[in-house]
């Protein structure tokens, strides 16, 4: 374990998220190595997998449950040098990992196809999603057993050996992909079904090389059979804490849904168009969400030892992180644009509309960077239900006025990605205020 609730602040933001950003990489890198194959398959294949991958996000908002309540009361029980609590809430977290990853698997091969014929464009679309999910899907169970671990490790401040697993999956996905989309060396192209097998087998090794290290290596917190039979207290203290996260994220997929179902119109170069936009959006995000993911755990082990001061000091060092981040962002996106998408696709519609979406999208991006810390300093407190509320608050803003935007004759796209700017800046004013409130409540007295 290592302890955060002593030396700098700054120091252990930075630290952390200089491992944490590596890993996070490794992880974007299963989307932008598929759709890079992908691309080569036309835009009615892109804009399917671009689509699909809104269930991923699904997922990740599932996993959040997990991770976000695993991270804040393993941080909270290493804060107070309480080691048999943090592996109790461990092994319970990989209970529900189990529980968790089963329910995903059946869910998804239910709902894929209704999923796809609501979103997409064309049959063409629809089908490549749902021939991409149903491969992936295996993986995306794995994943619930994969953030479990991770989320142990990252209370206790340690990172490494996550982001090492991460980096060591990428890298067979990214020699699988070619070799299975493609057909390379073997010959026999699979094609979407094939990029979605490919990060499934990647994933398959990241969990057996986490398991490793808890086994062999791993003295904190370890894997206790005993543990494993349900508490069904301690899944309330994480899923209390979990649950607004994961509602958090499922708000953002709610968004990203009505944003293909309102430019589906446009057919399914707008939609593949606006799928590589957002990708790229995400990947060149990965710096910021860094510094929010490592600032959750370095305030959460302080607010667990009641050390009220750094964890406003946390916040202070995380918005000046995570603001310069944002703002050498948006000038790369101002700047040059359409390199970032035609690095995917040459076909001038899907890069037209990308180009316009992100010269437009990243005026937001300063007020995304704040969202984030805000998020991360409420997982750090123990309450998650704020960060949901101003989401909440941020999708109603931007669902009026974009439905009816769309019904207007003179209709066009960058109108939606104008809402959007306007509604996120909004969404982080209220973040802020919010979690104002929070500490005022929480960092009186210290932890309640």
């Amino acid at each position: 374990m290592k302890d955060l609730t002593q030396g700098s602040v700054s120091g252990h933001i930075l630290q952390m998220a200089a491992v944490t950003v590596i890993g996070m990489i490794g992880q974007t890198l299963y989307y932008l190595v598929d759709l890079y194959f992908v691309s080569g398959l036309g835009p009615a294949a892109i804009a399917g997998v671009g689509a699909a991958g809104n269930i991923a996000f699904v997922v990740l908002a599932l996993t959040q449950i997990l991770g976000v309540g695993t991270v804040a009361l393993i941080a909270h029980a290493a804060g107070r040098k309480d080691q048999h609590d943090a592996n109790m809430v461990f092994n319970q977290s990989l209970a529900l990992s189990v529980v968790s990853g089963v329910f995903v698997l059946i869910a998804g091969y239910l709902l894929t196809a209704p999923y796809m014929r609501g979103v997409g464009a064309d049959a063409g679309m629809q089908n490549a999603g749902a021939v991409y999910l149903y491969w992936f899907l295996p993986g995306l169970a794995l994943q619930f057993g994969m953030v479990s671990m991770g989320s142990a490790l990252r209370g206790t401040g340690i990172v490494k050996p996550t982001m090492t697993v991460q980096l060591l999956t990428v890298g067979l996905n990214i020699i699988l992909a070619p070799v299975l989309i493609a057909g390379w060396v073997t010959g026999h192209p699979l094609g979407v079904a094939g990029a979605g097998l490919a990060s499934t087998l990647a994933i398959v090794v990241g969990v057996v090389a986490l398991t490793w290290y808890f086994e062999r290596l791993e003295k904190y917190v370890a894997f206790h059979p005993a543990q494993w039979r349900p508490n069904f207290d301690c899944w309330k203290r994480i899923l209390s804490i979990g649950l607004p996260a994961g509602g958090e994220y499922f708000v953002m997929f709610l968004t990203m849904v009505l944003m293909y179902w309102l430019i589906r119109a446009f057919g399914s170069d707008a939609q593949a168009g606006y799928g590589i936009g957002s990708r790229v959006m995400q990947a060149i995000f990965l710096p910021a969400m860094a510094v929010a993911f490592s600032a959750a755990p370095v305030a959460g082990q302080n607010f667990g030892a009641g050390r009220s001061q750094r964890v406003r000091e946390t916040f202070r060092a995380a918005v000046r992180l995570e603001t310069g981040i944002m703002v050498v962002i948006t000038a790369l996106c101002q700047i040059a644009p359409g390199s970032l998408i035609a690095a995917f696709t040459k076909d001038t519609r899907v890069v037209a509309v990308g180009t316009d979406f992100l010269r437009i999208i990243s005026w937001n991006f300063v007020g995304m960077g704040i969202i984030f810390t805000c998020s991360g300093l409420f997982q750090a407190m123990g309450n998650t239900w704020p960060a949901l509320l101003s989401g909440i608050s941020r999708l109603v803003m931007f669902a009026i006025p974009a439905l009816w935007l769309a019904r207007q004759p003179n209709f066009h796209l960058d109108q939606l990605w104008r809402v959007s700017v306007v509604t996120v800046l909004v969404q982080a004013f209220i973040s802020y205020a919010l979690l104002r409130a929070q500490m005022g409540k929480k960092l009186v007295h210290g932890e309640s």
